[in-house]
């Protein structure tokens, strides 16, 4: 019996460790050094299917990271920009994730919204415009979602790309159960990325 426990107790804890360990290594992908300080920022937040004339639980912890994201290291200008249409419900994703941002947690900076979005290239591609003149992109969602947009803007726009810098949308043991869940998801979602894409930062 003792032994049995065993096992199942290794063997979950060996799950939970590979979703912290690939979920970690998403976040590394296609991002640069954030030299920190100075310099224009944007933080892209990137919208969940939300059917509820509220912000959803999943769009709630993303408006979280996204505000979080947010340079303290003394940037000239950040900027907040919340991605995201009316994909099932009947208000854009964008609009429900910037109530709460400012009603609910407070946040006085800058907020733009693109609320046309329906899919993650089309995130991608209406929130290029609002990124042209930023020193640094940070993209925030979970991680194999972030991956996924940040290859989509390598692939539209390769010079922009290289301004992306890491977000904190991950923390270890955040969404610690739910992690091997969103790996397995992850590994299905970013089927279609090369392995040059899927590459952590040095």
């Amino acid at each position: 019996m003792r032994g049995r426990t065993g096992l199942a107790l290794g063997g979950a804890a060996a799950v939970l460790a590979w979703g912290e360990w690939v979920n970690w290594r998403w976040s590394r992908a296609l991002v640069g050094v954030d030299g920190g300080g100075g310099g224009a920022e944007a933080v892209v937040v990137l919208g969940y299917r939300n059917r509820r004339p509220t912000a959803n639980f999943v769009n709630r912890w993303r408006v979280r990271a996204g505000i979080r994201s947010v340079d303290a290291g003394g940037a000239r200008e950040t900027r907040v920009i919340f991605s995201g249409g009316a994909a099932v419900g009947p208000t854009a994703e964008a609009q429900l994730m910037a109530g709460y941002a400012t009603s609910v947690l407070g946040f006085d900076g800058t907020v733009l919204l693109e609320d046309r979005s329906t899919t993650t290239w089309e995130n991608i591609t209406n929130v290029i415009p609002l990124l042209e003149d930023a020193d640094r992109i940070k993209i925030v969602s979970q991680p194999a979602h972030a991956l996924k947009a940040r290859a989509y803007l390598r692939r539209r726009r390769p010079d922009l790309a290289q301004r992306l810098v890491r977000a904190d949308d991950y923390r270890p043991g955040e969404w610690l159960l739910g992690k091997p869940l969103l790996g397995l998801y992850g590994l299905w979602a970013l089927r279609g990325l090369t392995a040059e894409e899927r590459k952590a930062a040095p």
